[in-house]
């Protein structure tokens, strides 16, 4: 059985991947047509299709919206009850119907030539009704579904959303469209974050910061250190210049090597003299890049003098998800 279910598998994918491999040989003047079409569109792009190929064309107008092309989904069936009112003369329609034949389709046709709105057709048959109604048509036809009787929408809807992608790339591309604008509509998500969250968001600052000088007795800076929670401990002048840095890891290692004695000896005498540092301008993402290059879990954040404005730690970072 478990030969079986993989050789299914296997001749599943390679199917699909078959379907997606040959629209590559169909990308010629027609689709740069498209690209031109959405483009030059003064509105919005409308997705619309019945069935499966509705659920590619949800995902088609999520994906355009998402790269900078104002897109969203028509129900072909609730359009004809009061959906069409969404729909305005700016607009341009794609239409997805893998037989062209839709009847829920291909009743929203005479509404679309009365109102002079594009029609663009994405369909497996490029002599249907619907290809030939089209303003322009997209053949995304497949020699085969998937499924042993080859009826079941697998491979066809497969090619459908890859033609899909294609489209929505390319306007991207053509729009030069950057990642701190899928930044800018993707504020909630991770990419998001790693975008728009800076350092300056994440630091802690003023009495938060613990803060030590240069003479102070290590058994002081270690009560610094818990006190304040951030697993270590600034050292600066009295202007607050940064000196160097004292972690919870250099006290542990002091008191295996020294001992009580440790207690007594002065922070100029364990401190690292030359802490990393970030600018409070940097995106949290770079410094948890830092971070990891060097094995810590705090960056001091200096002001344009070299005094101590802010620390970030690692775990301020991870808790805002930016992985």
């Amino acid at each position: 059985m478990n030969n079986d279910v993989k050789e299914i598998a296997k001749k599943v994918l390679n199917i699909e991947s078959e379907a997606v491999k040959s629209l590559a040989d169909r990308i010629d003047d027609n689709f740069a047509l498209v690209i031109k079409t959405l483009l030059d569109c003064k509105g919005r792009v409308v997705v619309t299709g019945m069935g499966k190929s509705g659920l590619v064309g949800k995902k088609i107008a999520a994906t355009l919206a998402s790269t900078g092309t104002p897109a969203f989904f028509l129900h072909p069936a609730e359009a004809s009850h009061g959906d069409l009112g969404m729909v305005t003369s700016r607009d341009i329609v794609i239409a997805l119907s893998n037989s062209g034949e839709t009847k829920e389709i291909l009743d929203l046709i005479p509404f679309l030539k009365r109102f002079g709105l594009k029609l663009i057709a994405l369909t497996g048959n490029p002599n249907s009704t619907l290809a030939t109604s089209a303003d322009i048509n997209l053949n995304v036809s497949v020699s085969q579904e998937a499924c042993d009787i080859n009826l079941i929408p697998t491979a066809s809807t497969t090619a459908a959303m890859a033609m899909g992608d294609a489209i929505a790339v390319a306007l991207l591309s053509k729009r030069g469209f950057k990642e701190q604008d899928f930044a800018f509509l993707h504020p909630g998500g991770t990419i998001g974050k790693k975008l728009f969250i800076k350092v300056k968001d994440l630091m802690h600052t003023g009495d938060d910061l613990p803060i030590v000088a240069p003479h102070c007795p290590m058994s002081q800076v270690v009560i610094e250190i818990s006190s304040k929670r951030l697993g270590m401990a600034v050292v600066t002048d009295e202007t607050w210049k940064i000196l160097g840095i004292i972690t919870d890891g250099d006290v542990r290692r002091g008191i295996g090597k020294y001992g009580k004695d440790f207690f007594d000896m002065q922070v100029g005498e364990v401190m690292t003299k030359s802490p990393k540092l970030i600018d409070e301008e940097d995106l949290a993402v770079k410094a948890l890049n830092i971070m990891e290059q060097y094995s810590i879990t705090t960056l001091l954040v200096p002001d344009k003098n070299g005094c101590i404005k802010g620390v970030i730690h690692l775990h301020d970072i991870l808790k805002q998800g930016i992985v």
